[in-house]
């Protein structure tokens, strides 16, 4: 049985796992885990809307 996206209401496959504290600042998840599954489209989506936070996590760890 393959794994599904932990978006609500999505039903593609998983692509890769993400932190749960990250993704529900833009996802309605499924799922109380501490990690989630994204599927490649949920993906992109999240990578491309936590850019500038990620930017800033690596400029304030120097």
């Amino acid at each position: 049985m393959e794994e599904k996206c932990d978006v609500t209401g999505c039903i593609n496959p998983k692509f890769k796992t993400v932190s749960r504290k990250e993704a529900d600042k833009l996802f309605s998840l499924g799922t109380s885990k501490t990690k989630v599954h994204l599927c490649k489209e949920h993906y992109k989506k999240f990578k491309k809307e936590t850019k500038e936070d990620r930017k800033i996590e690596r400029l304030n760890w120097v």
